[in-house]
């Protein structure tokens, strides 16, 4: 729909013809200030043809109207789109060390390793976040950001897909992995700040200790979600039999259980894709996806358009009547030495 901002300003369309009518003429006779002896007797001064036409005053007529028209701002306002009704952030921090591959989890009928059940399930858990900004954080010896905070959830499911263990390293960095989402949210404002961290181990790399990852989070209000990954117990085939270990040993739950709780969190442990899958569920009832949306419309301004059409107008008129002043001049015959001498 086409709307004017300021549409008191096309009150100014008369603003000519009141001038016009209002203000006195010039007068039409004067008498030049500077004669001219150069020009031979008997050429008279033949009026311009421009001057004698209304092309001036149509041209002049429609610079008028344009500028009037860009001056009264207009806009288009396009159809009303949702926009959630308040800003929540959430950051996905997945961890890729070399634990991860170990092949202790079952997914439709099939051995897996850690990360492939990660994947499945944080796949689905990231499509139902309509609304919501969702980030992207992969670590190992180090931590980086693989997808900023973002309303496309097809990018960040896809860079999740496509992520693979040991590439950042073999060890875990869970105090960087903390500390590079802090900063994140400490971009933005005003902002639900929620991260949810999975590992199946404990922090052995990184610049920054579990401690003051904390720390850090509960000054930012940044609220963690941590999740411990990895079965209790898993049969391993050797030359003497099959034996049973516990692949989660390393596992450090107590420091997960103490970041989550310091920071308004929660804890959870996901010992199979079920209890994984349900987690995630859980996670969205303590963080519901937005509400009811609100609504806004477009609003693309189109001043520029009609302002283009009067400086092309102007242009366009200035060259014209230069040329027409030059094809005068040249009209005029050059004074022969005879009418100079007259002169003189």
């Amino acid at each position: 729909m086409l709307e004017f901002a300021w549409w008191w300003a096309l009150f100014l369309l008369p603003l000519p013809i009141l001038v016009r009518y209002l203000v006195p003429a010039k007068p039409q006779h004067v008498m030049a200030a500077l004669q001219v002896p150069a020009l031979r007797p008997g050429i008279q001064d033949t009026p311009s043809p421009l001057k004698s036409s209304k092309i001036p005053v149509v041209i002049a007529s429609l610079i008028w109207l344009c500028v009037v028209i860009a001056a009264a701002r207009p806009q288009w306002l396009g159809e009303p789109i949702s926009i959630p009704s308040e800003g929540r952030e959430m950051m996905l921090a997945v961890d890729l060390s070399g634990s991860m591959k170990i092949d202790d989890m079952e997914l439709n009928g099939r051995q897996v390793n850690r990360l492939t059940m990660t994947k499945s399930v944080l796949y689905d858990f990231i499509q139902r976040r309509v609304g919501d900004r969702l980030g992207l954080i992969l670590f190992a010896d180090t931590a980086y950001l693989q997808a900023p905070l973002t309303y496309d959830r097809d990018t960040v499911s896809t860079l999740l897909s496509e992520s693979v263990i040991g590439l950042v390293g073999e060890q875990t960095a869970i105090g960087d992995a903390i500390g590079l989402a802090v900063k994140r949210f400490d971009e933005k404002e005003e902002s639900n700040n929620v991260l949810i961290l999975l590992t199946d181990g404990q922090n052995t790399a990184g610049f920054i200790t579990p401690e003051q990852a904390k720390e850090l989070a509960v000054n930012k209000k940044v609220k963690v979600y941590t999740i411990g990954v990895g079965a209790d117990k898993m049969l391993i085939q050797s030359f003497f039999g099959s034996r049973q270990v516990n692949p989660s040993q390393e596992l450090d739950e107590d420091m997960l259980s103490d970041l989550a709780s310091s920071t308004g969190g929660q804890y959870f442990r996901a010992r199979d894709v079920n209890e994984l899958e349900a987690i995630y569920a859980k996670l969205d009832a303590l963080e519901p996806i937005q509400g009811e949306a609100r609504k806004m419309r477009p609003l693309t301004a189109l001043f520029y358009f009609p302002l283009a059409v009067a400086l092309a107008l102007s242009a366009l008129w200035a060259l014209v009547i230069i040329g027409s002043t030059l094809i005068k001049s040249l009209s005029r015959t050059p004074l022969s030495s005879s009418d100079k001498k007259e002169s003189v």
